[in-house]
């Protein structure tokens, strides 16, 4: 192609793009009028002021609701002028108050939390930036506003000053007026009817530009992804998780796009805190938000012992046990940290919820709880292209219908057209249909779908899932070894099958023939955990020795190495007469490559590479040797056959060598799993060699 035809396809393209924004703002402006803003102008305002989005919007709305560049550039500066004059910063308190005190009335903009004072049977407001309690208000306002009541919310507010000299115990500051900055009521039936003039791709181009994301720099995956984002601020008791690397926004939906969600750093909390203050008798975060969001999920750690215990039990049930009593809530718990390795990586060394803390990140029972493993490595590094400077709705408006939402279920979406496949359990019922009713929410709130729309949510749910489900196997082996996720067209009765993306690239056993010497075998390492171990070999002129690197300090892994050899010595006539054990010396490098510390059952793998590579003849393909032999030649089954089968299965095995005396083992086994392999089986060691390298 030319660079003119080149350039003229990309000038269509973009008279397309600017056709279809000029669309959706018109249609933006037809049904939402009021409650969109120009995304922007908030951008430009935040990069300097360090104040929460639903503020900024909510003065801009008040200010810059016009087309008119020149009103639009007044109210960007009164806007400013505001902030600066208004907004109180923590630093700044005693001078804000000072300024109060000598004009005898302010307006001040900072976030206001009431509470009851029993004693005196009267409302007081706390200010959080100012740093001021005990502050009399109307009792208006806590009837008007209960989200004053429940862990506090942003006001714009007048403040008067009058210290009375007669009544000193009395408190000069007075409230004259307050006004919050979140929207006090939404009418859903207005947002279903407004959803029925956008297309599918236009709505969720509408829901990403109200967060700030600009869609025409991103993949339909991507939009996907950050869509599933918004799904615990939609869905009640959803538990997700997105690990990932840096700067790709994974905090920033729950620190400022929502008023109702809050984000609790990496660090240490209590159950006090997070559930239910026994002491106090008042409930914790998770009664006074939507979603609970955990930033840095590496450094999380409760200073109580049972902290994780009483989280499993909310995760799960939406309820606790502290007491005499049980608690319910709705609030949904997002887990959100980084990723220090690449994916391939973690998915061959460990598992992809290893930075998790210890505590957690192992423990089956804690992660099965998850509903949504969210792959934020597909989620780009944000450029400052990424942000929108489109219309999108106000953060007020937005986080209200989403939370409006809430009171509604979807779950039942899935029965018109499909049911779930039979390798899905309860929990894994429950996650996918939960992610299916966050989704239609947000994209369908009319109800309006067609099966081709509901099937593209379905295949999403069931992947983030099985996500969960892929790394549960891992880490717990065979009770989570049902991973084929299916769905069942209720038509036509097919059923089709849900991958995923990043297990394709994880096989650590290459296919195709490997060089003379090299052998993957399966077996228990020092940890107790079953992994795959790599040998490879070489052979040099010498006398007879054999050196092993690799096998560390263990002397029961250098007494397996030594058995091998010294079979090979009193036996190798019988394997071929070119091997030479006096006039050779051999070299074994042992590979551990899921990290899971040396295994000890080395001395059928070693014999076998020792052969291999004598003989310069590689191994079959795809093959993984299992059990071991004695000094003298007598062949030990395998241990935990189910479990040992599976690993082999993830490491990209497709042959297996494995003992006839194991094969009663064999009815302990999945027969779907059975069916995945070609096995070997083997009478002897000799046996074993020949079979091993495709010998007849």
């Amino acid at each position: 192609m030319s660079l003119i035809s080149l350039d003229n396809c990309n000038t269509r393209f973009k008279e397309e793009t600017m056709a279809d924004r000029e669309e959706i703002k018109a249609k933006l402006r037809d049904n939402f009028a009021g409650k969109i803003v120009r995304k922007d102008l908030t951008k430009k305002i935040k990069e300097g002021a360090n104040v929460p989005v639903y503020v900024l919007e909510f003065l801009l709305g008040q200010y810059c609701g016009s087309d008119d560049e020149e009103i639009i550039e007044q109210g960007v500066e009164k806007v400013k002028k505001i902030l600066a004059d208004n907004f109180v910063r923590p630093d700044e308190a005693q001078k804000t108050l000072s300024i109060l005190r000598s004009k005898g009335f302010y307006t001040v903009i900072d976030k206001v939390t009431i509470n009851l004072n029993i004693r005196t049977d009267t409302y007081e407001a706390e200010f959080s930036n100012l740093g001021i309690t005990g502050i009399p208000i109307s009792e208006e306002y806590p009837e008007k506003f209960d989200r004053l009541l429940c862990g506090g919310i942003w006001c714009i507010v007048q403040l008067e000053y009058e210290y009375n000299e007669e009544d000193k115990r009395s408190n000069p500051i007075k409230i004259a007026k307050l006004t919050p900055i979140q929207m006090p009521h939404v009418d859903i039936n207005e947002l279903k009817e407004g959803r029925k003039a956008f297309t599918k791709e236009e709505w969720m181009d509408v829901l990403l530009r109200s967060i700030g994301m600009e869609p025409d720099q991103l993949s339909e995956r991507e939009k996907w992804l950050l869509l599933l984002r918004l799904v615990p601020l939609v869905e009640n008791n959803y538990n997700l998780c997105e690990l990932g690397p840096r700067s790709t926004g994974k905090s920033h939906i729950y620190k400022e796009i929502s008023p109702n969600s809050i984000l609790v750093s990496g660090g240490q909390t209590t159950v006090a805190n997070l559930f239910y203050n026994m002491g106090k008798r008042t409930v914790g975060l998770v009664g006074l938000w939507d979603c609970v969001a955990f930033d840095e999920v590496a450094g999380i750690k409760f200073k109580d012992k049972d902290g994780i215990q009483i989280m499993k039990d909310y995760m799960a049930s939406g309820s606790f046990a502290r007491g005499k009593e049980e608690k319910a809530a709705s609030a949904s718990m997002v887990f959100v940290g980084n990723i220090n390795q690449s994916v391939d990586v973690l998915l061959k060394t460990s598992s992809l919820f290893d930075p998790f803390p210890p505590e957690m990140g192992t423990d089956t029972a804690f992660l099965d709880r998850i509903h949504c493993y969210l792959p934020g490595w597909e989620v780009p590094k944000f450029r400052p292209d990424h942000f929108t400077d489109d219309y999108g709705f106000i953060t007020d408006y937005f986080a209200e219908f989403i939370r409006e939402l809430r009171k509604t279920q979807e779950s039942d979406a899935l029965d018109k057209y499909f049911k779930l496949g039979k390798n899905l359990n309860q929990r894994d019922t429950i996650s996918v249909r939960k992610t299916i009713s966050g989704l239609v929410k947000l994209l369908y709130p009319n109800e309006d779908y067609t099966k081709d729309q509901l099937e593209e949510i379905v295949r999403i749910a069931l992947e983030m899932r099985r996500r969960v489900k892929e790394q549960l196997k891992k880490i717990g082996g065979m009770e989570f070894y049902d991973v084929n996720f299916s769905y069942i067209d209720n038509d036509t009765f097919e059923e089709k099958y849900v991958s995923v993306p990043e297990q394709g690239s994880s096989t650590l056993i290459p296919e195709g023939m490997c060089n003379p010497g090299q052998i993957y075998t399966v077996s228990t390492g020092k940890s107790g955990m079953i992994g795959l171990f790599r040998l490879e070999s070489q052979i040099l002129p010498g006398n007879g020795k054999l050196t092993c690197n690799g096998i560390g300090s263990s002397r029961e892994a250098r007494e397996s190495t030594q058995n091998a050899f010294n079979y090979l010595k009193a036996n190798s006539n019988r394997i071929s007469q070119s091997i030479s054990t006096t006039t050779k010396d051999y070299i074994i490098q042992y590979q551990d490559l899921q990290g899971i510390g040396m295994t000890d059952t080395l001395s059928l793998p070693t014999l076998i590479a020792l052969c291999s590579i004598a003989i310069q003849k590689p191994a079959v393909s795809s093959l993984a040797v299992l059990g071991d032999i004695s000094v003298s030649g007598t062949v030990s089954k395998v241990d935990n056959l189910a479990n040992t089968l599976q690993v082999c299965l993830d490491s990209g095995a497709k042959k297996v060598l494995l003992p006839i005396t194991s094969a009663v083992d064999l009815g302990t086994v999945p027969p779907e799993l059975v069916g995945c392999f070609n096995l070997i089986f083997f009478n002897n060691a000799e046996d074993a060699v020949f079979k091993a390298l495709g010998v007849e």
